[in-house]
């Protein structure tokens, strides 16, 4: 400790912060391990990709809450078709997601989770998006490719679009 003519200066020595939450995440990412974070929020200007959620998953191991806000359509579409010539997309699973939350997104990615080809869920699954795209994404519930991971959802929240007025 320093004593200045009346003030003290210390430093003081912490172990480093655990970050348990990580808001607005995008594209730009860096991979990395981040074995505490329970909660995670993505937002971005340019779509999320297959292989970005694939980094997502293999990053936060222990990510109990997602959000996904994205309105841009994926450029990479794969509907559990050849990435290349000779392999399969991945299937991404997230072994500790508990609440999925799908606010403002394009209909791709319903399809991303929803999508046995592409993602699989716990049971027990909380899920909050939109109904009429929910509805037209899964064929009202019947379409093959969501059955496993819609009889995985315990519980939905379903609200509708917002239509904001355009303004000249």
């Amino acid at each position: 400790m320093l004593d200045l003519g009346g003030e003290a200066h210390c430093h003081i020595y912490t172990k480093p912060f655990a970050l348990i939450e990580y808001e607005y995440l995008s594209n730009k990412f860096s991979n990395g391990l981040s074995a505490n974070v329970t909660y995670v929020s993505l937002y971005d200007e340019q779509p999320f990709e297959h292989s970005f959620f694939l980094r997502l998953a293999k990053s936060f191991p222990t990510m109990e809450r997602l959000k996904v806000k994205n309105s841009k359509p994926q450029m990479e579409k794969q509907h559990g078709q050849l990435c290349d010539e000779n392999q399969r997309a991945p299937i991404i699973n997230y072994s500790s997601l508990e609440k999925l939350y799908l606010s403002h997104v394009h209909d791709d990615y319903i399809e991303q989770f929803f999508f046995e080809t592409k993602t699989l869920f716990n049971n027990n699954m909380f899920v909050s998006v939109c109904h009429d795209q929910f509805q037209r994404v899964t064929h009202e519930s019947t379409r093959d490719e969501t059955r496993l991971n819609y009889s995985k959802v315990k519980d939905f929240y379903f609200f509708e679009k917002i239509v904001r007025p355009q303004f000249f």
